[in-house]
């Protein structure tokens, strides 16, 4: 055991404890917000985000949002997952793990948003179905899901062979990209703010937890395949 222990680097003991600290910090955001929409609770934050947001839709700006809250929307990502099936399919064929925890963390945030809205049964503050904006609201689906598609692909981007520059400027777009998506459900009154910060929390727990095994499991397969040879 403490051969093992030996054998892994500094670093590692470093990210695993990051990790925790965003599982758990993560997972307590969404607890606390979750016990009081059950409780049905109005906060004030909520009030004070919709009327910002109300100010900032002038036409232009909510023709910006519902087109950047089509990326993540269910058809949008759906398709986008399939794509990236068959690219990890292509390029790890022979590493089936990547592919397996892609697989997971898109079909379990999945089940998560639906097992989740229909438990709090929070209603939306304006049903429009033309920005997806039908169901429950808490939490938001449009926060949660894209944080895991488009974090997955960030992961993958990092573990690449691409150089540090083309990672950076990928992995900013990316980022950037996740928060206008789920900033988008604001100036399209579909979603309150609680909705969202919920929503990134879960998502963003959820990724790093899928990622966070996925390494695990890399690291165990690598130990093992040496003591093979």
């Amino acid at each position: 055991m403490l051969n093992t222990l030996k054998g892994i680097p500094s670093r590692t003991y470093i990210l695993i404890v990051t990790a925790l600290l965003i599982i758990g910090g993560g997972f307590y955001i969404f607890i606390e917000l979750g016990e009081e929409v059950l409780e049905n609770e109005k906060f004030m934050i909520d009030q004070h985000a919709a009327n910002f947001a109300e100010n900032l839709a002038t036409p232009g700006v909510t023709t910006f949002f519902a087109w950047i809250t089509e990326l993540g929307s269910v058809w949008a990502l759906t398709v986008g997952s399939l794509i990236m099936f068959g690219v990890l399919w292509y390029f790890y064929q022979r590493k089936k793990w990547r592919i397996v925890y892609f697989v997971i963390a898109m079909g379990g945030v999945t089940i998560l948003i639906s097992g989740l809205k229909a438990a709090f049964l929070r209603d939306r503050p304006n049903i429009l179905e033309e920005y997806d904006g039908t169901g429950y609201s808490f939490p938001s689906g449009h926060s949660t899901a894209p944080i895991v598609f488009y974090g997955f692909i960030m992961y993958l981007v990092i573990r690449s062979k691409l150089n540090a520059l083309a990672k950076w400027l990928i992995n900013i777009f990316l980022g950037i990209l996740i928060l206008l998506i789920a900033f988008s459900r604001l100036p399209l009154g579909v979603h309150y703010f609680t909705d969202v910060i919920g929503g990134l929390a879960l998502g963003l727990t959820w990724l790093v937890s899928c990622i966070a095994i996925l390494e695990i499991t890399l690291w165990h397969s690598g130990r093992k395949a040496k003591k093979e040879l």
